[in-house]
This record gives C-alpha cells, structure tokens and sequence, in this order.
C-alpha cells in the first residue's frame, strides 16, 4: 500500500533517541501501525489484535517479551495492559538502552494512564490523527482551500481513503462506525443501549460546529444528562469529537461556558448527516459549520503535530458577539479568528473581530484573522488580515 509521510516522523525519531519506551496513540484507522512498520523496519512487530500474540502476552508475558527479541512494536497495548509491569522489568535492567518497545493503541481512556503509571519516567507519548492537509499534499494535488475543504468533508481524512480511490466510502464509514463501537466502546465502557449511542452520534454530526446543550440531547433522546455527559467524555478521549472550551477567564457573567463541539474528521460527520455530494455541501443548511469544522480540525491537528495541547477557544457574550476562534499565544495574548464559508471576504464580515478587540483590548488581541475560500490574503481592515488556508498556517508559525 502506498505510505504518505506524516509530520510526526521527526518527532518519533526524537522520542526514540531519548526515552527506552515510547506510545503511538490515536483514533482507529489513523495510521499508527503503518507509520511504525515504516519507520522502524528492523522492528519485531506483534499486534494483539491477533488471538495468538493476545493469548501468549496473557498467558506467558515473559516468553511473549522473549520472542520479540530487544526491540519491538507492540500494537493495540490496551488489550494486555498487564504486560507493561513485564515490560517495565526488562527496560529497567537495560536502561540506558533507548528505543526498545513502541506501542500503539486506538482509545486514550485508561490506555494513558496504564501506560504512564506503569512505565512512569520510561515512556514518552505521540499522538497521531488523521490527515492533515499538508499531509494529504503529498499524495494529492489540491491547490487551494476550496479542494481541500470539499476533500475533506466528501472523502475524508484517514489515510485508506486517500490511497484507495476506488473505495466505497459509506461501506467503509459504516464499518468504521460499527467496529470502533464494537470493539473501543462497548468491550471497554457501559454505554447502556448502543443503538441510542448511535442515535447521538448522528446528532451530534448533523449539530457540529454548535454549542453544546446536553440537556437538549437529553430531552431529545430521552436519555439522562449525566449519560449524556459520559458519552460526550468518551467520544472526546477517543478523538471522535473536539470539543472547543469557551475563554471565560475573569470575564464575569456575561460570556458563556458551554464548549462547541467539533468532529475530528469531517467526512465522518459529513457521512453520518448524509452530507454527500457539493450541493449539499456548499449549499446546504449545514454549509457554514461544516467549513467551520474543517478549519477547526486542521487547527487541532495542527499544534498536536508539534506536540502541543492545541490553546484553543472561542467566545460569545450575552449580548450575541461571537468569535469563532480564538488562539492563546505562548505570550499570553490572543489571535481571534473568524471562519466564513466564502470566496469573497469583505470588511463587514469582520465586524465581530473589530468589536471583539474594542470590548476586550485588556487581553491584548492580536490583529485578527478572516479564514475563508479566498485564493489570496490581502488586508480587509487596519485590524484585519484575510487569510488562505495556507497563510492561516504560515501566521500560527511565527
């Protein structure tokens, strides 16, 4: 299958040079296993998805450990978190021996925490997501942000359905669905009826983009808000969803607190709300969040590749002024973002930004940014910058 390189590449390799264990974790399907059989070629590899290798690190942990000699990839490590005080035994009588075992796993609840009490001061951790846009760069020619938003929302971003153009993509989301419900949430989490699971996925994917009620999801599934919340805790830890925190610090009152809630890959939403086709797409009633998504998702990705926790909010007053992005500089102030589903960015549309600044100038916002389809940046006011998808990046770097 053909491999496209991803941004953590460099970073594993750092990781490997330096600690003796180090963790690949993310969503399923996100390319984890196919980066490390890449990268790390004389690697013993062991999956414990395979009952065979599952059984024996169960059974035998030390002649499990034995047979994958002094280095090794052990993928889906929450399927046998009792092999890490094994494992924490070999490490330790060749500590200065950096790089001996990566492992994978595809949910991040007690897999995170199993890893880290077990192998507290040996272990360092990689997240890997699905395509970036950059990433995707590398195998497709998508021009501007246009291609890449329709790419994202229509085909998606895990890498399979990149490389295989001649996939069924509701067969393969449908399945993707059935099995991370299966086999990441049901066999580790009580989620009681799995079919109301499935039901608030798909509210949630035809809401994205929205802030979060659970008491509207609650009255509308008839299910408990703190059930409600017990989900939404599950979806985020897994990355299925993002959910974007308000910037409320010594604001008072008036702002609200509820987060936004973001799905980490856009087709997936687009695919459970039967957003299928460019009609729907760019003309449709969803139109607006979708685009707003998929800004958000490649922002996420975007500091979680430099392995940063993405310092994101937003904010909306009582009095109705929202700003759909704001970013906190290591400084300590603020770049307010606002995202438009548009090819032709005017100084009205950054009228929110303007009195954002005004009504805020006590947490020194930055000159702020129009993300939009626009194929050029150029300024649209003194306080205003238009930006392409590609300039948005190019300012999150300086």
């Amino acid at each position: 299958m053909t491999y496209i390189p991803r941004d953590i590449e460099a970073r594993l390799e750092r990781l490997l040079a330096s600690s003796p264990c180090v963790a690949v974790t993310g969503p399923r399907q996100a390319g984890k296993s196919t980066l490390l059989r890449h990268c790390l070629p004389d690697y013993t590899y062991a999956t414990l998805d395979d009952p065979f290798f599952r059984e024996q690190a169960h059974a035998d942990p030390l002649l499990f450990l034995d047979s994958l000699g002094e280095r090794a990839i052990i993928d889906e490590i929450q399927l046998a978190p009792g092999l890490l005080s094994y494992v924490k035994i070999r490490v330790d009588s060749r500590r200065s021996v950096k790089g001996q075992y990566v492992f994978t796993g595809s949910q991040q609840f007690g897999l995170i925490k199993n890893l880290s009490d077990s192998l507290a001061g040996r272990i360092a951790l990689l997240e890997l997501l699905p395509l970036s846009v950059a990433e995707k760069r590398r195998h497709l020619l998508l021009p501007d942000s246009m291609s890449l938003f329709r790419h994202a929302a229509l085909t998606g971003s895990y890498p399979e359905l990149i490389v295989d153009e001649g996939i069924d993509l509701q067969s393969w989301y449908a399945s993707y669905l059935q099995t991370y419900l299966e086999r990441d949430i049901r066999t580790l989490y009580n989620i009681g009826d799995l079919r109301d699971f499935q039901r608030f996925v798909r509210l949630l994917a035809a809401r994205c983009g929205q802030q979060l009620n659970m008491s509207d999801y609650s009255r509308d599934l008839g299910i408990s808000v703190p059930t409600i919340k017990s989900w939404l805790s599950i979806l985020e830890a897994s990355r299925v969803l993002y959910l974007l925190p308000p910037y409320y610090a010594n604001l008072g009152k008036r702002i609200t607190k509820s987060p936004k809630v973001y799905f980490i890959d856009i087709g997936l939403a687009c695919n459970l709300a039967g957003v299928r086709d460019e009609a729907h797409l760019f003309n449709g009633p969803m139109a607006g969040h979708l685009f707003e998504n998929f800004c958000i998702q490649e922002t996420v990705k975007f500091f979680l590749g430099k392995g940063e926790q993405p310092p994101l909010y937003y904010i909306r007053t009582s009095n109705g002024l929202e700003v759909d992005l704001l970013i906190e500089k290591s400084a300590g102030s603020l770049i307010p973002v606002e995202i438009k589903l548009t090819k032709t960015p005017t100084p009205q549309l950054a009228k929110n930004i303007v009195t954002f600044r005004d009504m805020f100038a006590k947490l020194g916002p930055t000159p702020g940014l129009l993300l939009s389809l626009a194929n050029e940046t150029r300024p649209l006011t003194r306080e205003v910058t238009a930006v392409t998808l590609d300039g948005y990046f190019e300012r999150l770097n300086l």
